[in-house]
């Protein structure tokens, strides 16, 4: 892991209220020149610190009007049937997170679809006939009382 100094943390906060500012504007904010912000933006991403950059797309606005929680076990504990798993989830563009779990499930997913019978395609096509699976659960969010997913350092910067 890079060290990280207060500026790189205050670079990180700034980055995810809005990852679209210029070096410049970044700068201003934390009080770094553009070319300073710019070598430490470089080297953040080099270091696989930021991983990327994207739009905030709100789901609904564009057709994706239910998000579920899909609780997956599989039918055998096997490097090879996890492996499988992982292709499979990775493949499934619904999909837009993908947890491994300890307890009575053994991965989580969170799925993005259009609507009820979506999801159940979704589950009883893709994700039931699949062999690494021995079942499914599903839970419906019915709202989202928070998604920013922001990771807390924003107040270690100040």
């Amino acid at each position: 892991m890079t060290d990280l100094d207060p500026f790189d943390l205050k670079l990180l906060a700034c980055l995810q209220d809005d990852a679209s500012a210029t070096n410049q504007q970044l700068g201003e904010r934390i009080g770094l020149s553009a070319s300073q912000v710019s070598r430490r933006r470089q080297r953040l991403e080099e270091a696989g610190i930021v991983r990327r950059y994207r739009a905030d797309i709100d789901p609904a606005a564009v057709g994706f009007t239910v998000v579920a929680f899909v609780g997956v076990a599989l039918n055998a504990h096997s490097r090879q049937n996890a492996r499988r798993f992982r292709d499979l989830v990775r493949a499934l563009p619904e999909v837009q997170e993908a947890h491994v779990l300890t307890g009575d499930m053994d991965y989580m997913l969170k799925v993005a679809v259009s609507d009820l019978a979506a999801l159940s395609r979704f589950i009883n096509d893709e994700l039931l006939p699949h062999d690494a699976v021995r079942n499914v659960r599903s839970s419906i969010a019915m709202e989202t009382l928070k998604d920013d997913n922001r990771l807390p350092f924003a107040e270690a910067a100040r």
